[in-house]
């Protein structure tokens, strides 16, 4: 029984001699500053927006920028490998913001370019009557999403590790400063157009509206 007690009481005396948790400060939590707060939200605005590009475009980007690009170390020929990548994605978000689709009775699923007449089906299969025609007219909106589709791809672009480092290995401190805030801005202006302006096509890349 003594030597319980005896125990005891040494290892309270222990646990007396060692600080209490409650009692260590603990570290204040670092606080974001306004670059990195604006990193973040864009990051997930440019997440979102990716969503408003043609799926196949952002896919065959995203796979081939690490492989064109030799992971950020470009050499000559592999820089302008980058460059018509960037340019033939670009191209694509800009022209496929133009396409559209629609269901027959059968569920059959036609794709198309919209124009002044209305829309015209790639592969010449289907027609639409006059009256639905006239819904898929181009407008001045389609080409406003077309812009921003493409200043969209653009700062999905930025925000390439890979695709930076490939055209600026070693930026100065002015075009880091520029490669940090363009991105943030086009994201900032791009999310805000999208939802004031949202887009009613279907085309290549995205969901296919219900039957007609």
């Amino acid at each position: 029984m003594e030597i319980k007690i005896k125990a005891e009481e040494s290892r309270e005396l222990y646990e007396q001699k060692l600080p209490l948790l409650q009692d260590i400060p603990l570290p204040d939590p670092v606080e974001q500053n306004l670059i990195q707060k604006a990193i973040s939200q864009t990051f997930r605005s440019t997440a979102y927006l990716a969503n408003l590009l043609p799926t196949g475009t952002v896919l065959v980007f995203q796979l081939l920028s690490p492989i064109f690009s030799n992971q950020g170390d470009c050499d000559q020929v592999s820089q302008r490998m980058t460059a018509a990548l960037v340019a033939l994605c670009g191209v694509s978000c800009f022209l496929l913001s133009f396409t559209d689709s629609f269901k027959d009775k059968n569920g059959n699923v036609y794709y198309g370019f919209a124009t002044i007449n209305g829309l015209w089906v790639i592969d010449g299969s289907a027609t639409l009557p006059p009256q639905l025609a006239a819904q898929y007219r181009l407008k001045f909106i389609d080409f406003l999403h077309a812009f921003m589709s493409l200043q969209v791809f653009a700062a999905v672009a930025l925000f390439d590790e890979n695709i930076v480092h490939c055209f600026y290995p070693t930026p100065s401190v002015q075009a880091r400063e520029i490669l940090t805030a363009l991105p943030v801005g086009i994201g900032i202006i791009c999310s805000t157009l999208f939802v004031v302006f949202p887009t009613r096509r279907h085309g290549i890349g995205f969901p296919v509206t219900s039957h007609y």
